[in-house]
């Protein structure tokens, strides 16, 4: 068992993926504390959904224009495709008396929609993007040029919300008396959900869009049943992510079982044991 374990480290692509993994545990863990505490949970699932729509137009138009470079490449569309989605679902929720999972809700079921019908006009054979690989993901797949991407974006979202901590917390805590304080809520709120659309895009791409949702709850869920504090919760999530990533690699590999659903399940088992084991 102890030469199986080592054996792991040796392969580029499982260093890959436990590098890859773990600064997506990293990016989602922080992120996670501020969408839980908030009670938007169910945005994370919206913008994987919202990313499937948008990766499917990439396809569209690498297919349709024969396009080469970036062009070809799904998630440069994806990307902007994501990010108007949500401070789509930011605006109807700030300007309208509908509640956030029911702006979400509203997205959600057209992205999909529109990804529906965007792959249908690519003929089977002609079809960049595995459906299959879109939706569960495959972390042991993560590429040189994937992990770049993650790591650069993983730096950026963790910078721009240790920037923005404190206002944030204030905002997520008493939105009215930081605004009465001089914070600027409206304008954290859509920085929030932009921010959450580009790890959302670049994580899905890993982790896949059914799992993503539970990634950036689930780590944040079961720390909040533990903590004391909004630092504390942070760090808690990032290290159930963290943790519950390196031993789902190792475990899946060791088992043959898939890499996704067995890190997904093992941050299930960990939120449980928060559950039941939290005192009132």
């Amino acid at each position: 068992m102890t030469e199986d374990l080592r054996g792991i480290f040796e392969y580029a692509f499982m260093q890959r993926a436990l590098l890859g993994g773990a600064a997506i545990a990293l990016m989602t863990g922080l992120l996670g504390t501020f969408v839980v505490q908030r009670g938007l949970a169910f945005l994370g699932d919206g913008l994987a959904h919202a990313s499937f729509g948008g990766i499917a137009l990439g396809a569209l138009v690498a297919y349709t224009t024969s396009a080469t470079g970036l062009l070809a490449e799904p998630l440069v569309l994806a990307l902007p495709f994501t990010l108007l989605a949500a401070l789509a679902i930011a605006w109807v929720r700030d300007r309208t008396t509908l509640s956030s999972d029911t702006a979400i809700g509203v997205f959600f079921a057209v992205a999909v929609a529109l990804g529906v019908l965007f792959l249908s006009l690519i003929p089977p054979d002609r079809n960049v993007v595995d459906v299959y690989h879109l939706l569960f993901g495959s972390i042991l797949a993560v590429g040189a040029d994937d992990l770049w991407i993650i790591l650069t974006t993983t730096a950026l979202v963790t910078v721009l919300l240790l920037v923005a901590w404190g206002r944030l917390a204030y905002a997520t805590f008493d939105p009215e008396l930081a605004a009465s304080d001089g914070v600027h809520v409206r304008a954290l709120d859509y920085a929030l959900f932009a921010i959450a659309a580009v790890a959302v895009v670049v994580s899905a791409q890993v982790v896949g869009i059914v799992l993503m949702a539970a990634y950036l709850v689930i780590p944040a869920a079961a720390a909040r049943l533990a903590a004391r504090s909004l630092v504390g919760m942070s760090i808690g999530a990032v290290t159930i992510g963290v943790t519950t990533t390196l031993t789902g690699l190792a475990g899946s590999y060791l088992l043959d079982a898939p890499s996704g659903a067995t890190i997904i399940l093992l941050q299930a088992i960990v939120f449980t044991v928060a559950a039941v084991t939290r005192k009132r």
